[in-house]
Formats: structure tokens, sequence, C-alpha cells
């Protein structure tokens, strides 16, 4: 069972019934998006004897993808309890490396600022790509002149520069209309912001601060496709999630217009704006039974499906199983070397790096 939308209200009693969570620092995911769970009794057969606390927290891209694993995991094993929440990828290595979660999901690899504050606490960690997102650059569905814009386009837009001076759609483009440019982003504690400065501004974290931010990727679905001139950009899930209200628009790099989709993600082709995603996993915690058969459902390739329903590109098979490896051998550290984002890592690269 996948889950279809991604808005926020109040929890009901749903989510205590059914040992699930979902919630970020202000306002809890609707207890609506999970699908109804078979009883106990109907999967009596089926179901183990496995209990205990999960708690997740972390990026808002990684979150569809780690609520649709526990909903599917918690079927057979309806004693382990969630908590999936979302502070970002900023945010949620703050809370992992003050030991205050046992996975983190993260849109870029954690960096050397946040190793040393886990190095302080004495938190080793268990790096996991988990699958690939192509970062969706969308406008408003009445947007009738905009279909793909150039990366200097993007940066004329982001750059910290354009703060106060560019304001106005004709300025990134002559035969755009003189009409407001209204910007929509992640927060800056969002990976998918560190990200995406990193590779349309050419700095991790820099860009004009005078755009409708946000950590809820939900809330910027609602901002663009309520604004005719609003332009933002969130993972590729949220896109699919929303494409009925969404006008998603295509990015040339220099070698033509590329929209994001699974194929073009998957051969990465859709650059710079494609990336792995990933979770990372409390060593401390891997062998608690609980998280340590999560872990390894999240990973298995029999489950790659789900990440595809969700709306994101799986690892190849091969990747999966050194992924896998890496968890059974407690393997802990990054292996991109607190480097934060990097761009242009396809999945030859994360199966080269895997495989090392």
């Amino acid at each position: 069972m996948i889950f279809q939308n991604m808005r926020t209200a109040s929890v009901l009693p749903l989510v205590a019934l059914m040992g699930i969570t979902a919630c970020n620092n202000r306002q809890p995911y609707q207890a609506t998006e999970f699908p109804q769970a078979l009883t106990v009794a109907e999967n009596a057969s089926n179901v183990s004897n496995l209990s205990g606390n999960l708690i997740i927290d972390g990026s808002s891209t990684v979150f569809p993808v780690s609520k649709a694993m526990a909903q599917e995991f918690k079927m057979k094993n309806p004693g382990v309890q969630f908590t999936v929440a979302v502070s970002g990828t900023g945010g949620g290595f703050e809370k992992f490396c003050t030991n205050q979660t046992d996975i983190t999901g993260a849109s870029r690899p954690i960096n050397s600022l946040e190793q040393q504050v886990c190095q302080k606490n004495n938190i080793e960690y268990i790096e996991m790509p988990v699958a690939f997102d192509g970062i969706s650059v969308v406008a408003n569905q009445q947007n009738n002149f905009v279909d793909c814009l150039k990366i200097d386009e993007l940066r004329k837009m982001w750059e910290p520069g354009a703060q106060g001076k560019v304001s106005s759609w004709n300025q990134i483009r002559s035969s755009f209309p003189n009409q407001p440019l209204k910007l929509y982003g992640p927060d800056p504690k969002s990976g998918t912001y560190d990200y995406f400065t990193l590779a349309v501004v050419g700095e991790e974290g820099k860009s004009r601060g005078d755009y409708t931010k946000s950590e809820d990727d939900t809330a910027l679905v609602k901002g663009v496709s309520g604004d005719r001139n609003g332009l933002g950009f969130f993972g590729y899930a949220y896109y699919i999630a929303n494409r009925d209200k969404l006008k998603l628009v295509a990015v040339d790099n220099g070698y033509g217009c590329t929209k994001p989709s699974p194929t073009t993600i998957s051969d990465s082709s859709y650059q710079p704006l494609s990336r792995p995603v990933f979770i990372y996993v409390k060593k401390s915690a891997a062998n608690r039974p609980e998280v340590k058969a999560f872990t390894n459902f999240y990973v298995a390739p029999e489950n790659a499906n789900i990440v595809l329903q969700v709306g994101y590109v799986p690892l190849p098979n091969i990747t999966l199983n050194s992924v896998s490896s890496r968890f059974r051998r407690g393997i802990t550290g990054s292996v991109f070397g607190g480097s934060g984002s990097v761009i242009g890592v396809g999945q030859k690269a994360i199966q080269e790096k895997e495989s090392n």
C-alpha cells in the first residue's frame, strides 16, 4: 500500500491504532494518508512477534519512502511502533547526531560539521543510499510561457545578488511577460536546498533570501499551485503526487531541455539535478531486532517497487545488495568523506563507491 497524498493537518486516532506517528515540529501529517491496515486476524499466517520502537526523522524528500516502507513493514510486524518525522536533512542530522533518533533520512551526504557533532557524541552511523531523485522545477499550471529554463536562467533567479533586484519574469528572458516572479523553495536546513544551490548557483547553501521557504514540501506545492507567477523546486515524488496541480518545467544544462522522469533520472541525463538520497542508521541501534529487520526490509531488492510507486527511482539490485552487505557488516562512516552535496553522482558512481 503506497501513500498518495501528503497534506498536513491534525493527527487522528487512526494513527494511534496503527502505531505510526508522522509529524514534523509544527504540523503532523494527516492520518488519512495511511492506507487502512489489515487486522492481525486477517494477517495471522504472516505476522511476526517482533516488537520495539523506531524513531525516524530527517529529509522531507526521503520522508515519503520511509513512511511507505514503515507502513508496508508494519503489515507483517504489527508489534513494531514507528515515529516518522520531518525536520529537513540538516535538522534531521542535528537530532541524529545528538542521539534523538535511530534513523535519519538525507537528500545529500552528511557534511563535515555534522560528522564532527556525531563524533563528539559518540554516534557511529551506517550510510545507505536508498533511491535516486530528480529535483523538479515546477510552475503554476496556468503559466503558458515557461516550458524550459537554462541553468544560467535558474542561477539568475536564485543567486544571492538577485535579492531585491530580479523580481520580474522578463528579467530572466526578454520574451517572458513583465509579471512578478514569485519563488518558492525549501528551507536552508533542507538537503534539497543545499544540493540545488550547489548545482545551480555554484555554492552550497547560498541563494537569495527573499523567497517563500518551508521545510514542508507540501506547503511549497500549495504555494506554487496557488500563485500564477510562482516557480519552485522540490523532490520528484512531490511533483508526481501533485502533477494535476503543477506544470513540470524542463531544465537545459547545455545539452537540450530535459524533464525528470524515471528514465532520465536513472540514466543521469537529467543533470545536474539528479542525485542519490540516503538513510543513515545509528550503529548502536542497528543490532536491535526491529531496527535490523526494518533496515534490511528497506533495502531489499524485492521492495524496490515501493520506491518506484512513491515516485523515485530504485537503485539497481546489484547496488542494493552492496548496500545490504555494508549494513550486515556494520561498516560505518560515509563514502563521500563528509563532503555534503556532490554533483553528478549517478548509478554507476554509487555502485563503485558501495563496492569499495
